[in-house]
């Protein structure tokens, strides 16, 4: 069957247009009312701006799904704050509480195992830092989790990161329905694809998926350093189509986490963190060069792009000498502090800078406090584009929403909740944000992943952008959401 898309006007363009796609493929643009074709089915825009489907190019989607089922302490501003909200919650008779959101940063005290208790009793309480770097847990859940004596109950890094593992413990069909509803949800803010940087084995989970119904997304899997040797001998290579998947499953790069974050004071740095005078003083590098190197050259070997974790200026430097020395290409996740010098390497090695604009609006007071003075180099987009390097944005869901006009609307404006624009020399165009938030272009020869908006982005304020209205997404020519 044929699509007309009759009368939208694409992005960046004047005259209202006809759109026809065929197999899944963009076969003709022509001016609006002339498209003629037999047996079709004709959708009309009157007027709606098209542009390319939008991907997410950094997620952990599994991690998405589970979020809106725990208890919500993005709000909370102290640990008195969620002991409270954790208190409610075993008042009203859970016999296990797992949340999700805290920031403690800025907190005017640190959170402890002993400040649970006195609530949980016990009761296993689990808590989930707003940046997936570190777990608060009582004296419970420490023991059940192996952790039992700990000095404070606030795990970091690959500590927390085993915890957080240990709570996707889900039956299958469960955390798939969860997923699909997730899905669903990205489809109408007119997502196309993700790249999925769980921390699991995620050929298999997706293969499931999929083959189970959940066909609304392009799907990019990201491999560890765990997995890395059977991803090689299973001949996994980066772009590869994972058969009997119709093409939505590729393998992605080869993800590798060098340090840790700027909320956790574990991202690492140049310059040390204010009140620390201890060995971790300058943050924590979890991976070091002399291994980093041999990682990557592995990867490099077997075919698979590497994809590093590097927050704090330091470890940016560490991962692009990386690049340097391996001669490859791939991306720097999140490249959230650089010194001035860095960012003209990313272009001259071919490392694309994947970057989490929301991060910006989430991380600007603990940024003010613990890099004060150094501000100006976190997230330099506009530095970035300007010295030729190639910028991918993404949400780090559920670290922030899986919704990449939220992400266009941070880089655009740099700005949230009404406050002044956070460094707005870095901000870049709604053209630039919507170029690094997508796969393809609306052009003849090009698949049918688009995105059909009621208002032009171009023209939105920086508010609007956040919400804009999405009419349509289709990917490969079907509709994965429909609202017209």
């Amino acid at each position: 069957m044929t699509l007309v898309l009759a009368g939208g006007r694409i992005l960046g363009t004047g005259a209202a247009v006809d759109i026809v796609v065929e197999r899944g493929a963009i076969v003709a643009i022509v001016p609006a009312g002339t498209a003629v074709t037999d047996a079709a089915d004709r959708v009309d825009l009157d007027g709606r701006v098209v542009l390319p489907g939008l991907w997410d190019n950094h997620v952990h989607f599994t991690q998405w799904a589970l979020t809106s089922r725990r208890l919500d302490l993005s709000a909370a501003a102290s640990a008195d704050e969620v002991v409270a909200l954790v208190g409610a919650r075993i008042a009203a008779g859970a016999t296990e509480v797992v949340g999700f959101g805290f920031r403690d940063g800025l907190w005017p005290e640190p959170p402890t195992a002993a400040q649970l208790d006195v609530v949980a009793a016990s009761v296993p309480v689990i808590l989930v830092s707003g940046d997936l770097h570190s777990v608060w847990l009582d004296s419970a859940a420490l023991a059940l989790h192996g952790f039992a004596g700990h000095p404070t109950g606030l795990l970091r890094e690959d500590d927390a990161f085993a915890v957080v593992r240990a709570l996707d413990d889900v039956a299958d069909d469960v955390l798939d329905g969860w997923a699909r509803e997730a899905a669903t949800a990205a489809a109408r803010r007119g997502v196309v694809g993700i790249v999925d940087l769980e921390m699991t084995w995620n050929r298999d989970v997706w293969l499931r998926r999929i083959r189970g119904g959940l066909t609304g997304l392009r799907v990019e899997f990201g491999v560890y350093r765990q997995h890395l040797a059977d991803a090689i001998a299973a001949g996994m290579r980066t772009g590869d189509v994972v058969p009997g998947t119709d093409g939505l499953l590729r393998v992605g790069p080869f993800k590798v986490i060098t340090d840790g974050s700027l909320n956790t004071r574990t991202a690492f740095c140049l310059d040390p963190y204010p009140g620390l005078a201890d060995a971790e003083a300058f943050g924590l590098l979890t991976v070091q060069p002399d291994e980093l190197v041999p990682l990557l050259e592995t990867a490099r070997d077997g075919g698979l792009r590497p994809a590093v974790h590097a927050i704090g200026d330091h470890a940016n430097s560490l991962a692009l000498d990386a690049f340097a020395s391996v001669g490859v290409g791939g991306s720097v996740e999140h490249a959230q502090l650089l010194t001035e010098a860095d960012v003209a390497r990313f272009a001259a090695l071919g490392v694309t800078a994947s970057v989490q604009p929301e991060h910006a609006m989430d991380d600007r007071d603990v940024a003010e406090r613990y890099w004060s003075g150094r501000t100006d180099r976190a997230f330099m987009l506009r530095s970035l584009l300007d010295s030729g390097a190639v910028l991918a944005l993404g949400s780090d869901a559920p670290v922030a929403p899986l919704d990449p006009w939220v992400s266009i609307a941070a880089a655009v404006g740099r700005t949230r909740d009404g406050r002044e624009p956070w460094h707005p020399e870095q901000s870049i165009t709604v053209a630039e944000a919507v170029a690094a938030s997508t796969r393809s272009t609306v052009e003849v020869g090009q698949p049918a992943d688009l995105v059909i908006v009621e208002t032009d982005p171009t023209t939105a304020s920086v508010d609007a952008l956040r919400t804009l209205p999405v009419a349509a997404t289709l990917l490969a020519g079907r509709f994965t959401h429909r609202a017209l």
